[in-house]
């Protein structure tokens, strides 16, 4: 059979409108069982509710058992393309469209790897798991969530590659690889604030519950984090500033200043993310009439944890800075989760990447401030290691595309992914 080449694939899987919700992830799982019906490849889809397909796929037998995992759905789009970002369209050696980067370009590149070795025939010594699941940008729910629950034995594995790991970036001439082993946790709070409504003629003999969530957000604008330097991170900015010539000890105090002396914008702050909790008040709600008081304004906050900052720490935190009005609730509340790199896992995807990126390369663990379906993986007792592998010459300005306009990735990155992804099964597998 002829392999369709991973850009081709990537295209056609952004033209499946797979937004979430509602996901419609059934789309991409019926085009993904075409291309492995094909090539006499198992495979099972799994429906929690109506369209919200999961696909999973084997290859080879055995005991040792290695799981590629992406997702099939993707954000909205939103306006202000400068292209349909569901065209998929390909040009000038690259894939532009929603999902390129996150994380239809990833699943394009495991497929294409599977394809390439059920083509090459060589027996596995393990089994190879592909799994393109739903529901990752809204919790998991009818994805990995819903399998680690119902199915674990379809997706269980020794360890597993997803998305997560950062783009490379050069410094001082050198290319870094980023191998992601852990997230912040989350502690997703809603605020409220109550007042005495009135008519809005005569406000004064109201209390303005809208006016009492201002105050406390403006309040919470300054919010000033606690740095707490965990060990992994201490390692990848002490690292970072080894290859930039900077000697300088690395401590609480002057966390800040090092950070800042990394010059990618986008890199520096994803950094400073790993060092704090953050807090980002994202969105309110309040009144219902124009000529009405109100007396109810409610605010949700997006608050990420580091470890051994659990919910009495965010509520004191808050409080804090919000006062004794604002009633706070946390209301999605998830540990952080970690992989280690100090295991044969870490060890092969290392040895792989230099192989394929060239031995010239650093290869540093880090972890996201944001959360990917890896978080369900680690609690059901499965390494996951994220990546995000580019060529060289990659456009370092489509990293920030990512949930945000004008998504796209370059082609060699896609064989890029790909030929590494091979290269770990033959490692892993071989």
């Amino acid at each position: 059979m002829v392999i369709i080449a991973p850009e081709r694939i990537l295209s056609d899987l952004i033209r499946f409108k797979t937004v979430n919700p509602p996901g419609n992830e059934n789309k991409v799982a019926g085009y993904l069982k075409e291309l492995f019906d094909s090539f006499g490849i198992s495979i099972e889809i799994l429906e929690p509710e109506k369209n919200r397909a999961n696909f999973i796929a084997r290859l080879g037998s055995g005991s040792k058992k290695l799981l590629f995992l992406s997702h099939s759905d993707v954000v909205p789009a939103g306006e202000g393309w400068n292209f349909d970002p569901f065209s998929g369209e390909i040009k000038n050696g690259v894939v532009y469209g929603r999902g390129a980067l996150d994380c239809k370009g990833l699943m394009a590149a495991q497929v294409h790897a599977v394809l390439r070795l059920a083509s090459e025939g060589a027996p596995l010594n393990g089994t190879l798991i592909f799994a393109a699941t739903a529901d990752e940008e809204r919790g998991g729910t009818c994805g990995v969530k819903y399998l680690i629950e119902n199915c674990p034995e379809k997706i269980r594995a020794d360890f597993a590659i997803n998305e997560g790991g950062e783009e490379p970036i050069f410094i001082n001439g050198q290319m870094i690889y980023f191998i992601q082993l852990g997230e912040k946790g989350t502690a997703w709070s809603t605020l409220r604030a109550r007042g005495k409504s009135c008519h809005g003629s005569i406000p004064t003999l109201g209390e303005n519950a809208v006016l009492k969530m201002i105050c406390a957000l403006n309040s919470l604008a300054g919010y000033e984090a606690e740095i707490k330097l965990i060990p992994e991170v201490s390692l990848l900015i002490r690292e970072l500033m080894r290859i930039k010539g900077i000697r300088e000890p690395l401590d609480d105090e002057n966390a800040d200043r090092l950070i800042n002396c990394i010059e990618d914008k986008g890199f520096r702050e994803t950094l400073r993310a790993m060092t704090r909790m953050t807090i980002s008040p994202n969105v309110i709600e309040g009144g219902s009439k124009t000529n009405v008081v109100p007396d109810y304004c409610s605010a949700d906050v997006d608050v990420r944890i580091l470890p051994g900052q659990d919910e009495e720490y965010v509520l004191s935190e808050l409080q804090r800075y919000l006062g004794d009005e604002i009633e706070i609730e946390i209301k999605n509340f998830l540990a952080p989760t970690f992989s280690t790199s100090q295991s044969d896992y870490y060890r092969l995807i290392e040895s792989a990447t230099k192989e394929i990126a060239g031995n010239d390369i650093t290869c540093l663990p880090h972890i996201s401030p944001g959360a990917t379906d890896s978080r369900f993986l680690r609690n059901a007792g499965i390494p996951a290691y994220g990546i995000g592998h580019m060529a060289r010459g990659f456009e370092s300005e489509a990293r920030n595309t990512v949930h945000g306009k004008n998504e796209r990735i370059d082609i060699a990155s896609l064989h890029l992914k790909s030929e590494f992804l091979v290269r770990i099964v033959k490692k892993y597998l071989s």
